[in-house]
């Protein structure tokens, strides 16, 4: 496994890890997948779907802890997770969505990260009054307020159309430099990983591994159309060239 010294903040090894079918057989879903991440930087998990990239996550999260290998988490231990569904509780409202998550958080935190998230004037609204992006906000904003030292987003902008999608994306980037908060993002979509990510972890059909990590040198905001299309072309290449090996389906 590559180091990145001192400064590999996440540091993941899994070996193996299996499901059980309904008939009771074992089903390998991730095997000899490694990956590291430096401390202050966004990761990105970018795979075909199926291939176990939320089984990934949830294995980072600790929600799982059948598997063979060895995942290194930052020191402070303090984790936010943003899920595919938002997931607030329904019987309460927005702020105390986040007070609930974050007890310690100062009042004028949450209202500060209200404000920053667009989300001050919804402050008393519950969730069932949300539309899907806004609570898709809320969720975010209720992972961020507990100061997290590793925030996992799983498919952030899955069901929200292009506009709304662009928007989030664009407040997500904004978060990651602001903050310097480690990051790590899973998504099906390899533009969208390129634009919000330092580094791009490729994973192949199942068994799941990381067959080819991109390093996206160019700062986020700096990023143009151009070198992003180049980083897209490299990406799918290297896909093709996995694909024609046998080591992933088309």
């Amino acid at each position: 496994m590559s180091h990145d010294g001192a400064a590999a903040l996440l540091e993941v090894r899994v070996t193996s890890k299996d499901h059980v079918t309904a008939g009771g057989r074992p089903q390998r879903v991730l095997q000899d997948l490694q990956f590291t991440l430096p401390m202050g930087r966004a990761g990105a998990v970018v795979g075909p779907s199926g291939c176990g990239k939320t089984t990934l996550l949830r294995l980072i999260a600790g929600l799982d802890a059948q598997y063979e290998g060895a995942i290194r988490l930052p020191a402070g231990g303090r984790l936010g997770m943003v899920f595919q569904e938002p997931r607030l509780l329904p019987w309460r409202s927005v702020v105390d969505n986040l007070r609930i998550a974050a007890p310690q958080a100062r009042e004028e935190t949450i209202a500060a990260l209200l404000m920053r998230l667009g989300l001050a004037e919804h402050a008393g609204h519950f969730p069932g009054e949300l539309s899907l992006g806004l609570a898709r906000r809320v969720a975010l904003a209720r992972a961020l307020a507990i100061e997290p030292d590793l925030l996992l987003m799983d498919e952030p902008f899955v069901s929200l159309d292009a506009m709304l999608a662009r928007e989030l994306r664009g407040e997500i980037a904004a978060l990651i430099d602001e903050r310097r908060v480690t990051t790590l993002i899973v998504t099906h979509d390899i533009r969208e990983a390129i634009e919000l990510a330092d580094r791009v972890f490729l994973l192949s059909t199942r068994p799941a591994r990381v067959f080819t990590t991109l390093e996206i040198a160019t700062p986020r905001r700096a990023l143009t159309k151009a070198a992003a299309d180049a980083l897209q072309s490299e990406a799918e290449a290297a896909i093709e060239a996995m694909r024609a090996h046998g080591g992933m389906r088309a």
